[in-house]
């Protein structure tokens, strides 16, 4: 039986368990990073479809990363908010 985390301190940990490889952090880092560009180039030029790739981009690197490196399934399908918060925390 799979335990449920009730807070993102509890969760933490499992979170990094789950990305104990160099290179699926290192994807983790770009897509993550590419998205703060995104949302800078959205917001600084007022081209508004570029916030459309942001979800493309931050979850298409860290998927690469967990089925071709990690060889695990992402945290975000159980855990959205959680996963969403430990990739920036991961990041800073």
């Amino acid at each position: 039986m799979e335990k449920k985390y009730t807070s993102l301190k509890e969760f933490y940990p499992f979170y990094l368990s789950e990305h104990s490889d160099v290179t699926c952090r290192v994807l983790h880092f770009t897509g993550t990073a590419l998205v703060f560009v995104l949302l800078f180039a959205a917001l600084f030029t007022q081209t508004w479809w570029l916030l459309a790739l942001i979800p493309l981009v931050g979850y298409g690197f860290a998927w690469v990363g967990h089925f071709f490196f990690e060889k695990n399934k992402p945290a975000t399908f159980q855990y959205p908010g959680y996963s969403l918060a430990s990739d920036f925390i991961l990041f800073f």
